[in-house]
């Protein structure tokens, strides 16, 4: 399988992260049912790309315990693709026999976050990403290799992060033959400038590779960082129905960008996502039943197009 495949080539493709993102810290989840109903409305919609778990222990998170149903599930769905995030080996290597399209690694830009967070130094990490690409090499439908870099716009523990460093993991990676490379805003700190400065840096560095970006809407910048990335190259933008989800380290700021917002912004800018703004919104209504206990986000839901659109 190619990345292209999952993400076709020039084209701006939104994807849903709820599933990981949302259940990282949930006091509750979603039972199978309402995870299938989940990505079954935001389908209909039409999105096509899902982050729809992790591979970790069962018994320390039971919420992403039914990962390898979510992958079947979406298997069945129309020119859709799931993705399965993997913070160590032997997670990756479950991933491997899982037949899920993607596969995506992280890798910290701190080596103080990346033992805090993932109790790993940033080259044992790099480590995972040269295992995963080499090992699925002779898999029958040989996944996607994503990595998604982690704190790449400033670290909550170690603060600012140079350019340079970010740009040094990514070429680590790319020498290791991954396929994507994506950014996070894991603090929610980025601003404009920023983004716009390393996702042209990433992009002289990935010759025809897709890049992404996981942004974070925690003082209010998450579209206009979005719409940055956009300009400077990237054409995979990470979001979730209402926001929910999103690590965030400032207490009752909002985390994900809200996926309904980011749709409206692309629509507004020319871009073609394939999306449903309309059918996306009654998704994210049903999707407010499906977690309750979560708290949703998002403009365009209180306020509506503007009036001369909808004449």
């Amino acid at each position: 399988m190619r990345a292209s495949d999952l993400y076709p080539h020039g084209k701006v493709v939104l994807r849903d992260v709820a599933l990981r993102d949302a259940l990282i810290a949930a006091k509750s989840y979603p039972d199978t049912a309402g995870k299938i109903d989940w990505i079954r409305s935001q389908h209909a919609a039409g999105l096509r790309n899902f982050v729809i778990g992790v591979f970790m222990p069962e018994k320390s998170f039971p919420q992403y315990a039914d990962v390898t149903n979510l992958i079947s599930l979406v298997k069945t769905l129309d020119s859709a693709f799931g993705a399965v995030v993997t913070l160590s080996e032997k997670g990756m290597r479950e991933a491997l026999v899982s037949g899920v399209p993607e596969i995506n690694c992280v890798v910290s830009a701190s080596d103080v976050h990346s033992r805090r967070n993932e109790h790993r130094t940033i080259e044992e990490a790099l480590d995972t990403v040269r295992n995963a690409c080499d090992q699925r090499e002779g898999k029958a439908h040989r996944p996607v290799i994503s990595v998604s870099v982690a704190v790449a716009f400033g670290c909550p523990i170690s603060g600012p992060v140079e350019d340079s460093r970010v740009l040094e993991v990514v070429e680590k990676c790319i020498a290791a033959g991954v396929d994507i490379i994506s950014l996070s805003d894991t603090a929610g700190c980025a601003v404009p400038a920023q983004v716009s400065r390393l996702v042209s840096g990433v992009r002289n560095l990935a010759d025809s590779r897709p890049i992404g970006v996981h942004l974070h809407d925690t003082r209010g910048l998450g579209l206009v960082n979005a719409s940055a990335a956009v300009d400077a190259g990237a054409t995979i933008l990470d979001a979730s129905l209402g926001g929910v989800g999103g690590s965030t380290v400032v207490r009752g700021a909002r985390g994900n960008v809200a996926l309904e917002d980011l749709a409206y912004l692309c629509e507004i800018k020319g871009l073609d996502t394939g999306i449903d703004l309309d059918k996306l919104l009654e998704a994210r209504n049903a999707a407010t039943k499906i977690m309750p206990g979560e708290t949703f986000h998002g403009a365009l839901i209180k306020s509506g197009r503007p009036i001369f659109e909808q004449e």
